[in-house]
C-alpha cells in the first residue's frame, strides 16, 4: 500500500479541503511558545539506498585501492582543508555554503529500520511509529500554522520512499503529496494537477460540461450547504489550472538555468524544489533513487555523482542569489553509508555493502554556518573517531533552525505524552551547536 497522498487525497487535502484544514489547531498544547529559528522551509535530498562516504564528503586516499578503488583523488575546496570526492567539482566550489558531518552513526545495517531512524530520529522496535520530519514540519509549519497555500506543505519528489510510514501516528492527514511523474520530461505530469495526455483547453471544456451536467446545483442555487462544493470545486482548479498549479510547470523557468541544474531527473526536481520552497512550502524531499551499489558500484558513481554536483550546486547557488538560503535548510544524506572496503570479489565485483557505524550528511542554510567539518572517522572510514553524531541530533538540529519546540507535545491517538524532538544524547549544548 502507497504511502502517498493520492489524486483524489491531494485535491480533497491540498484544494478543496484547504479552508477546512485551515480552521484547524495544529494539534499542539494551547500556549506552546514558538522559538525564534531562521528557516521557513527545509529541502531534504534524500540518497535513497545509502551513498559512500569515501566517494563524496569524507574520501580516504591513504587507505589505498581496496578502500577507494579508482576514486582516490579528491579535491580541494574553496574552505582550507576541507576536500570532497574527486567527481564533485561543483560543489567543491562552494563549499562555503554547507557544513560537511563526517561522525553520524547508528549501527543499523538494514534499509528499512535506518531509513526509519534517519528521517524519524527514532530508533524502531518500540510500540510507536513516530512521524518523520517532514510530517513533523507538516503539522507545525503546515495548515492551522500560518501555511495558506493550495500546494500542500509537504512534498515528495516524485515518489515515496515506501520503507516506513512517513507519517506515523499523525495519520494519514500528514502523508507526503508525492508528485510522480518526472520533471525532466517536456511536461512534468503531475499526480492529481497535470492529468497525462489532457491539455489545459480539454480541461476547461470538461469543466464547463460537469457545470452543465450539475443540475442539482441550478435548482438549488440558493441552498447555502453547497456553496463549500463551489468552493472545493474552484480551489481545485485553480491547483489544476491557475497560478498555484503554475509552479510545477518548469517550463517557466528560461533554458539557461534549466541547463545549470542538469536535464536529468535529479537535476530538474532540484529545480522544482526551489520553486516549492520559493512560494513558501515548508517541506520538501526530493527522493534520488540508485544508491544501493551492491554491485558495479565505481560505474554508477560515474553516472550519479557528476548529477548529484550539478543539481545540488545549482540548487545552493540559486537561494543564495535569491536571498532564500538564510532561510531555507538543506540537508543531504542516506540511511546509511557503505562499506569502506570494496567487495571486488564476485559476484560483486566491485560494490558496497551497508555500512550504518559510520557515515555523512551536508547541512546548509537556514541558520546553520558554511565550510565547517563536524566529526571525524579513522584512517578507513569504517569507524567513527571523533564527535559522533547520532540521527536524534540531526533531526533536532533542523527542528530547532525552524523553531520548533522540542519540548512540546505532539497530537497523539492514545494521548501519550510525545514530544517534538526525539531523545538526544545527555551531553550540553544545542544540537550540532558546532555548525550554528
Amino acid at each position: 500500500m502507497s504511502s502517498s497522498i493520492s489524486r483524489r487525497e491531494v485535491l480533497r487535502y491540498g484544494a478543496a479541503g484547504a479552508a477546512a484544514l485551515l480552521s484547524r489547531g495544529s494539534g499542539l498544547e494551547a500556549g506552546t511558545p514558538a522559538l525564534a529559528g531562521t528557516a521557513r522551509s527545509v529541502i531534504q535530498i534524500w540518497m535513497w539506498g545509502g551513498p559512500c562516504h569515501i566517494d563524496t564528503f569524507d574520501p580516504k586516499p591513504e587507505a589505498g585501492y581496496d578502500y577507494c578503488g579508482p576514486l582516490s583523488r579528491p579535491i580541494a575546496t574553496n574552505v582550507d582543508g576541507l576536500r570532497i570526492g574527486e567527481l564533485l567539482p561543483r560543489l567543491a566550489a562552494q563549499a562555503d555554503k554547507y557544513s560537511v558531518v563526517r561522525s553520524l552513526t547508528h549501527g543499523v545495517n538494514a534499509h528499512e529500520t535506518a531509513a526509519y531512524l534517519v528521517q524519524t530520529g527514532h530508533a524502531s522496535g518500540d510500540r510507536q511509529v513516530f512521524p518523520s520530519a517532514g510530517a513533523v514540519v507538516s503539522l507545525l509549519k503546515g495548515y492551522g500554522a500560518g501555511y495558506h497555500g493550495l500546494v500542500p506543505p509537504y512534498i515528495v519528489v516524485t515518489e515515496p520512499q515506501g520503507r516506513f510510514s512517513e507519517a506515523g501516528f499523525l495519520g494519514t492527514r500528514y502523508k507526503p503529496f508525492a508528485t510522480g511523474g518526472d520533471p525532466a520530461q517536456a511536461r512534468f505530469v503531475v499526480e492529481g494537477v497535470v492529468a497525462p495526455g489532457v491539455s489545459d483547453e480539454r480541461q476547461r471544456d470538461r469543466r464547463a460540461l460537469l457545470g452543465r451536467l450539475n443540475t442539482l446545483r441550478q435548482a438549488m442555487a440558493s441552498e447555502p450547504a453547497l456553496a463549500a462544493f463551489d468552493e472545493a470545486e474552484a480551489q481545485a482548479y485553480e491547483l489544476i489550472l491557475g497560478d498555484a498549479g503554475k509552479v510545477f510547470d518548469l517550463a517557466q523557468e528560461d533554458e539557461a538555468t534549466r541547463e545549470q541544474y542538469g536535464r536529468n531527473t535529479f537535476g530538474q526536481s532540484c529545480l522544482l524544489a526551489r520553486r516549492l520552497v520559493e512560494r513558501g512550502v515548508p517541506y520538501v524531499t526530493i527522493n534520488d533513487k540508485g544508491w544501493d551499489t551492491h554491485k558495479q558500484h565505481f560505474p554508477t558513481m560515474r553516472r550519479k555523482l557528476p548529477e548529484l554536483d550539478r543539481g545540488l550546486a545549482a540548487l545552493l547557488s540559486d537561494l543564495s542569489d535569491r536571498g532564500l538560503l538564510d532561510t531555507t535548510v538543506v540537508w543531504c544524506a542516506g540511511e546509511f553509508g557503505r562499506t569502506p572496503k570494496v567487495q571486488w570479489e564476485a559476484p560483486w565485483n566491485g560494490g558496497r555493502g551497508h555500512h550504518g557505524r559510520a557515515f555523512a550528511a551536508l547541512v546548509a542554510g537556514g541558520g546553520f554556518r558554511g565550510g565547517r567539518v563536524l566529526g571525524a572517522t579513522d584512517a578507513r572510514g569504517e569507524d567513527v573517531r571523533d564527535r559522533p553524531v547520532s540521527p536524534a541530533e540531526l533531526v533536532s538540529a533542523i527542528y530547532e533552525r525552524l523553531g520548533l519546540d522540542l519540548a512540546a507535545r505532539l497530537p497523539h491517538p492514545e494521548g501519550l505524552p510525545v514530544v517534538v524532538g526525539p531523545a538526544l544524547d545527555a551531553r550540553a549544548g544545542r544540537a550540532l551547536e558546532e555548525l550554528l
